[in-house]
């Protein structure tokens, strides 16, 4: 009797059955092994497992702590004074410094700026700060499929630091990560410190462009006033007249009394004519009737009738006393305005007051190691389920096809 004989192949033997409870018969057969089930389940590890496990490996020790530094300001103005009409909103309304809305997003615009960068740049060496060594490597910079030229660094640069205003108060809010307390701390010193030359800088550029303007005015209205005046000096030594009004009253006044004389002389002469005709008198009087006669008409001819008298002189001499006058009150009108624009250039000085200065934070905020690892498995379990779902689908329609 060989072995074959005495032991049939175990594919021939009947199965072996027992009874578990009474009627029931179970067949006896080997349970999966761990390979099957793992290999069964692949695409769930795949898809949900591995992301987790390197979720939690990269989280849990390898990634970076964060540290972030907030600060917090508001830009203002001396604000305008108030009407002193008495009403419910004066009373509400206070004196003093009012908030610049504009300017504040001008200077959120700035921090996020590639100015802002530059300037980091020059003063904080923001570049090494932020491709230290000791940082992972998922985190430093540049990060993988990034280079190290400026513009990659400016998109690091937006993702670490936070410019916004806070609706609620009014207040604008810089928050800035970095991988030491003292980089966040610096960085953010360093926007501060920029943001307010930029307020600086707007302010004397706003001052100088409407002073400079007023400036301008004052400028040619004086060049216009000193060409006036040396037009009136020049037109009284060419026509050796100081002031042709005056002077033309003086001759008239002159001519007047001399007339007066005349006047009284040839009474005088009429009375001698016709009481003492004999009178040896008489041709004395009329010698000096006709002599007063003509002082009389050189007088005249002084102020009228000929093209050097007063009268000729008198036009232009009025034209330029005029033009004189007019850039005189030109002159005051720009001084004036002058004056003006300094204060009103001084009323929109602006102002960045300092709520909350940067801070030095003692412990890391970032990375939420456990909240990451939870929201990679859960957008893995999402993404599992929704190719299941879409795969299923198509099975079955094509299985009823």
């Amino acid at each position: 009797m060989n072995a074959e004989q005495t032991f049939p192949a175990l594919d021939d033997a009947e199965p072996v059955r027992e009874l578990t409870e009474p009627g029931l018969q179970v067949s006896r057969q080997s349970s999966p092994t761990l390979l099957e089930r793992l290999k069964k389940r692949r695409w769930f590890l795949l898809a949900v497992i591995l992301p987790t496990l390197l979720a939690t490996l990269y989280f849990g020790f390898i990634a970076s702590d964060v540290y972030v530094s907030e600060s917090r300001f508001v830009i203002k103005s001396p604000d305008q004074k108030r009407s002193q009409v008495s009403s419910l909103a004066n009373l509400i309304q206070t004196t003093g410094l009012s908030g610049g809305q504009e300017q504040t997003n001008e200077i959120l615009g700035f921090v996020k700026s590639r100015d802002a960068l530059k300037g980091l740049e020059r003063n904080a060496d923001i570049r090494n700060r932020f491709s230290a060594q000791g940082i992972d490597f998922l985190s430093r910079f540049p990060q993988p499929l990034q280079s190290n030229s400026f513009e990659d660094l400016y998109k690091y640069y937006n993702r670490m630091v936070e410019a916004r205003l806070d609706s609620e108060t009014g207040l604008a809010v810089i928050k800035v990560k970095a991988y030491t307390a003292r980089d966040a701390f610096s960085i953010n010193q360093q926007l501060l410190e920029q943001s307010e030359a930029l307020v600086n800088r707007l302010n004397a550029r706003a001052q100088n462009r409407g002073i400079a303007e007023a400036q301008k005015q004052v400028e040619l209205a004086t060049a216009r006033a000193r060409e006036a005046r040396l037009a009136l000096a020049s037109f009284r030594n060419q026509q050796e007249v100081i002031d042709p009004a005056k002077q033309a009253t003086g001759v008239m006044e002159i001519s007047n009394t001399l007339i007066a004389q005349r006047a009284a002389l040839m009474a005088q002469l009429d009375q001698m004519q016709r009481l003492t005709p004999a009178n040896p008198s008489i041709p004395a009087v009329q010698n000096r009737i006709n002599a007063i006669s003509v002082q009389i008409a050189a007088q005249d001819r002084r102020v009228v009738g000929t093209s050097t008298g007063i009268a000729s002189k008198l036009g232009g001499y009025e034209n330029l006393l005029v033009e004189q006058e007019f850039a005189t009150e030109s002159l005051n009108a720009a001084n004036a305005g002058l004056v003006q624009a300094r204060a009103e250039a001084q009323r929109q000085q602006f102002y960045l007051e300092r709520v909350v200065d940067p801070n030095m934070p003692d412990t890391p905020l970032l990375p939420s190691r456990l909240l990451s690892i939870l929201t990679v498995f859960a957008a893995a379990m999402c993404l599992y389920f929704i190719v299941w779902m879409f795969v299923v689908g198509i099975l079955e329609h094509s299985s009823e096809d």
